[in-house]
């Protein structure tokens, strides 16, 4: 009976807490559909500019499953594969092809030299190039080389991941201790206004989430050997804009939560979607209103912008976008903490 009546708590404590209950449902359904859509995707099909090459050759580029476009001189088709509309561009130097590879992403030049095989050998299956004197393809690279590591690609992305969890968890429960320890409670009884104690907040906790986006960065670059093209000093701005963004978030959300297990909650539901949009699997093959979601992630645009810098070697012009948009959801969020403050916790 005593077992009984310990099984029948615990049972009427779950049925209590919603929260739990969702999480327990919903969390792995919505997850797993999200893997679903992302790994059952459309096949990438390779996009590649030709430059007065024979329409030959550019209808069996198209029968190898390729998006080719047509481009009538080679500035239009390098801006083209600067702005990353193309993978590759195609020109002939006499009768060698040469292949320019936009080289960001190794996937995506593996892609590209499959279907360039496959479809030289559609037009020519019983002809061996090399004994036939044939010039093989050469291959340029406007970024990278053929010795990029995956590492090297998904290195940004994985920086940024780390940066943006640890400072969303770390500062969600510290919040979450300063309200239930009653600290808060007593910052509120002073002549400060909430959004003084925000912006305290966010100041305090900022020191630290800066140093810890130096450390990664340094330790991922200088240690690890991430390839780095552009100024650190602009990895360093996105790593803390970042951090600033998970820190004004992770404090937003603390304020819907009465436990730590509570703050932990949230992760299935922040930070895994976000995941799925970062950069670490391809959008190219989603649907268009399952890739849409990924403008919504704080995430995506900090991976963008430290690709831009690490991989490509970009300025100023190439990540300014992303980094007013960090900027406008860390005051986004820091406004939304003010006002959770006043609504949920009337203190």
């Amino acid at each position: 009976m005593r077992i009984k009546a310990l099984i029948i708590r615990i049972i009427r404590q779950f049925i209590h807490d919603k929260r739990s209950m969702a999480l327990l449902i919903a969390a792995p359904l919505l997850v797993l559909s999200l893997m679903y859509l992302v790994f059952n995707g459309d096949a990438y099909q390779p996009k590649l500019g030709t430059i007065q090459v024979p329409e030959s050759i550019t209808q069996s580029l198209s029968a190898a499953d390729a998006e080719v476009t047509v481009f009538e001189s080679q500035e239009e088709a390098e801006a083209a594969l600067k702005d990353q509309r193309i993978d590759a561009i195609i020109r002939l130097d006499g009768a060698s092809p040469h292949i320019r590879l936009e080289g960001s992403d190794p996937a995506k030049n593996r892609a590209v030299m499959m279907l360039i095989q496959k479809a030289v050998q559609a037009r020519a299956p019983a002809v061996d190039q090399a004994a036939a004197g044939l010039p093989a393809p050469v291959f340029e690279y406007l970024h990278g080389s053929e010795d990029m590591s995956s590492f090297d690609h998904f290195g940004p992305v994985l920086i940024g991941l780390f940066a943006f969890f640890f400072v969303f968890l770390i500062a969600g429960v510290s919040f979450l201790k300063e309200r239930t320890s009653g600290t808060l409670e007593r910052l509120l009884a002073t002549p400060l206004r909430r959004w003084e104690i925000v912006a305290g907040y966010m100041v305090g906790f900022g020191i630290f989430t800066s140093l810890q986006g130096v450390l990664i960065a340094g330790y991922t670059i200088g240690v690890l050997g991430s390839m780095m093209a552009g100024s650190f000093w602009y990895v360093l701005l996105i790593m803390l804009l970042l951090s600033l963004t998970a820190l004004s978030f992770g404090t937003f959300l603390s304020a819907f939560a009465n436990t730590e297990f509570q703050m932990i909650q949230f992760i299935p539901l922040v930070i895994v979607p976000q995941v799925f949009f970062s950069g670490l699997f391809d959008l190219d093959g989603m649907s268009p209103w399952l890739s849409w979601l990924s403008y919504i992630t704080p995430l995506k645009y900090g991976a963008d912008a430290l690709r831009n810098v690490m991989i490509r070697g970009e300025g100023w012009s190439a990540i300014a976008s992303d980094v007013f948009v960090l900027l406008a959801l860390t005051l986004l969020f820091m406004a939304a903490n003010v006002l959770a403050l006043r609504k949920h916790r009337k203190i």
